[in-house]
């Protein structure tokens, strides 16, 4: 399969499951309204640590890769950014504050990763991507605002400022680490940077951890605490580096815009909310936008058209 399908396809499944995650993820959080669900420092050590050990045995299986010591400097560090901060203060946030909330900061990932990937990439701002990301944006946030319904959350700016750092922390790591992401294998960069969140996650929220009523978990809730561990941790976070490898820091933050998409879906299918026009017109922007931010030209590609008109003969000095 050729390179950037395979980042493509690596990137519909993370974010389908993502997708169907957040609505998963609220349901198993404590709430007054939901006194059977666990805190979000307990699901933040559950998905650090479950994913920890699934990479790692995952890893038994594979050859084995030596990491140099300054690059398992660097792995510390992504996992601040990619994991730490990003999934334990959203989970945070999205305990605070209400989920319409938490999906419009999310659109603002793909922004600052196309600002930051200037900065750290030197990736250039062209009139395309700048477009498709702005149009991708725009269907996102249309497609939040026409399927939220008053579901009797309140917003708080302690849970927003929370979320805002999270996919601050995300769009860094997405543009700051990718060389290092991208110089061993998936399995190999996930396993370090999970056995990093795991240890900081479980002396951090050790205590959340043992006051959990675990004998008074519904089946339900266990069922969906394996979702987001399974499912929205281990394998999603295994697909995002086999999309860094290939693709451009913008092109993988911008399939961030199909979660609203595949949440809008999977309402629809369980009969919670309809499919109207708009919606349709919203997920047609989300779509295009993808598809203009793929097709916008990279550094290395603009670079090599300017030293082709340079050698051009037109160009060439005569003599």
């Amino acid at each position: 399969m050729d390179g950037k399908l395979k980042g493509h396809a690596a990137l519909w499944v993370a974010n389908i499951i993502w997708g169907l995650n957040a609505p998963i993820g609220k349901s198993v959080l404590w709430s007054e309204t939901h006194p059977q669900g666990v805190s979000p420092f307990a699901l933040s050590v559950y998905r650090m640590l479950g994913a920890c050990l699934l990479f790692w045995t995952v890893s038994l299986f594979l050859p084995r890769e030596k990491v140099a010591p300054r690059d398992i400097v660097l792995l510390l560090f992504a996992s601040v950014f990619g994991i730490q901060l990003n999934q334990m203060l959203f989970l945070w946030g999205l305990s605070l504050t209400s989920p319409i909330d938490t999906s419009i900061i999310a659109t603002i990932v793909p922004v600052l990763t196309m600002v930051l990937a200037t900065l750290f990439l030197r990736e250039p701002i062209t009139w395309l991507k700048a477009g498709g990301v702005f149009l991708g944006c725009a269907g996102a946030l249309i497609l939040i605002l026409v399927s939220q319904h008053g579901a009797g959350h309140t917003s708080s700016i302690k849970g927003d400022l929370l979320c805002i750092v999270s996919a601050i922390s995300f769009a860094t790591y997405l543009t700051a680490f990718r060389n290092v992401i991208v110089r061993y294998s998936p399995v190999t960069t996930m396993k370090w940077m999970f056995l990093f969140a795991a240890v900081v996650a479980v002396v951090i929220y050790y205590r959340p951890l043992t006051e959990v009523d675990y004998a008074g978990l519904a089946a339900k809730t266990w069922a969906g605490i394996g979702y987001v561990v399974v499912g929205a941790t281990f394998f999603s976070y295994l697909m995002v580096p086999v999309a860094q490898r290939y693709l451009r820091p913008t092109v993988v933050s911008m399939y961030n815009y199909v979660q609203p998409v595949v949440a809008v879906l999977f309402t629809v299918a369980v009969g919670l909310d309809t499919f109207g026009f708009t919606k349709g017109v919203a997920a047609l922007c989300v779509f295009a936008g993808v598809w203009l931010v793929t097709k916008s030209k990279s550094r290395a590609q603009l670079d090599a058209e300017r030293a082709a008109a340079e050698q051009a003969p037109e160009n060439r000095p005569r003599a």
